[in-house]
């Protein structure tokens, strides 16, 4: 008896995660999300290739949109099983689909106005890829798994998660299969964190196994020390602050806000900044900072403690949450230098994006991306120096100064993705190498290579392997 395994998504690409596994008794879809490079969007719109009402589970590694945000979508085609996530990440998958829902319902309405109006048509189609209650009716087909398992699926499936230090909820999946006898375990990295990062606990080695799967979004890279993202950060605002305008930070509403407002807490109690009037301008990411309460068992021993002596790393004197629509728009006339974190954290859509059109031609204001920009995003383009960009169908020149802190990253880079593969103690038959740009792909196959000498390849989209 033969299990395969396709790569519809996150294949030579660091968006749209969807592995589809196929026992023979059970078709099981690790992750289902969204695609965000520009180049590779139109497939969000494709029919899934197989039928989804011949899916029977869909397992979330976590809550982030190119891992969850296709799912409505998926449920909206047909798919009646259930989704299995730890309950944190079912909770924040809801604050995320539905924010996402609220947006692709106005983003369909304006463009179809904006085209209308200039006499042409776009790419898509003038209605929304799945709508609020699309999300409802897939939010129902979640259900949380209790503690990290094992689970039996049925049909000889056994499910077990592993911390991954990513996002609050994240893990690592492991699936082993009977396989009629003759066992496989199966094992998807999900997107790693780092070790010794803020709030989270240290992702869990990666276990023996016949088959892993692993992501290399930073495969090719080494990250910034925390020493040293402290340092560049207070750099940063110091540097604005001197030349008087506006720091403006993308923000990834799940994890990143709530790490750089835990630099932001340690830097101004040590007195290293001057105290700015700071906006976390998303609804959303105030929605997923009052989770970390909820789930406070996940954090890690230094955050457990800053809490139990009330001193939340999440707050601090200047900082103001801004929910409502005229309170963002409020920002605009503030005078003087002020941090202004706001989604989405690679331009794509929300907030940021009428920031961008206020900040993007003042030379004396800061654009500080914090977190990974994926090809053809308008982060993308505004990172790598493009010097004018379009936001809303208008040009808009690039003058602001533009700052990377790559050390922010919640996933691991080529050493720590190594150090986690580290943990099996004998050779897998293969790795597979995905969720990266192809020359990060590839570095990080040859690195394994390198190092351990184990079968390692780079799956193109599309691609199946039989395990």
């Amino acid at each position: 008896m033969s299990m395969t395994l396709r790569f519809l998504g996150a294949a030579q690409t660091v968006t749209g995660s969807r592995y589809l596994l196929d026992t023979g008794a059970r078709r099981i879809l690790v992750d289902c999300g969204l695609y965000q490079e520009r180049d590779f969007m139109a497939r969000n719109w494709e029919p899934f290739p197989v039928p989804p009402a011949t899916i029977t589970d869909v397992i979330l590694t976590h809550a982030h949109l190119d891992h969850c945000g296709w799912l409505p979508a998926l449920t909206r085609q047909g798919f009646r099983g259930r989704v299995r996530a730890t309950a944190a990440t079912a909770d924040l998958a809801r604050i995320s689909l539905l924010d996402s829902a609220r947006l692709q319902e106005e983003d369909a309405a304006f463009k179809q106005a904006r085209h209308a109006r200039e006499g042409r048509t776009g790419p898509y189609p003038y209605t929304p890829m799945y709508t609020v209650a699309d999300v409802e009716a897939c939010c129902a087909q979640f259900t949380p798994v209790a503690g990290f398992g094992p689970l039996d699926l049925g049909d000889g499936v056994e499910l077990r998660f592993r911390e991954a230090g990513h996002i609050l909820g994240a893990v690592s999946v492991v699936l082993r299969v009977a396989n009629g006898g003759d066992p496989r375990t199966v094992v998807f990295s999900g997107d790693l964190g780092r070790w010794d990062k803020p709030l989270l606990k240290d992702p869990d080695l990666c276990p023996d196994a016949d088959y892993v799967v692993i992501e290399s979004t930073y495969g090719d890279r080494i990250h910034e020390s925390a020493a040293d993202i402290q340092e560049r950060l207070a750099n940063v605002i110091t540097d604005t602050l001197r030349r008087g305008g506006n720091l403006l930070i993308p923000t990834f509403a799940i994890e990143r806000a709530q790490e750089v407002l835990f630099y932001l807490s340690r830097l101004l109690r040590a007195n290293r900044v001057p105290h700015l009037v700071t906006f976390l301008d998303s609804p959303m990411a105030i929605q997923v900072t009052e989770l970390f309460a909820k789930y406070g068992g996940l954090l890690d021993a230094e955050t457990k403690q800053m809490l139990a002596e009330g001193h939340s790393p999440f707050e601090f004197s200047g900082l103001t949450m801004t929910r409502s629509v005229p309170q963002s728009k409020a920002i605009n006339h503030v005078r003087g230098t002020a941090v202004i974190m706001a989604g989405a954290g690679m331009c794509t859509g929300g907030r940021i994006k009428h920031h961008l059109v206020q900040h993007l031609g003042r030379r004396d204001s800061t654009i500080l991306f914090v977190g990974y920009q994926a090809q053809g995003t308008l982060g993308r383009q505004i990172a790598e120096g493009d010097k004018e960009v379009r936001i809303y169908g208008q040009p808009y020149k690039v003058r602001a100064h533009v700052e990377r802190i790559e050390g922010f990253s919640g996933h691991a880079d080529r050493d720590e993705l190594l150090r986690w593969l580290g943990g099996a103690s004998k050779p897998p038959r293969h790795i597979f190498v995905t969720h990266g740009e192809p020359a990060a792909a590839t570095a990080f196959s040859a690195a394994i290579g390198a190092a351990h000498g184990w079968p390692v390849s780079v799956p193109a989209y599309g691609d199946t392997a039989t395990l």
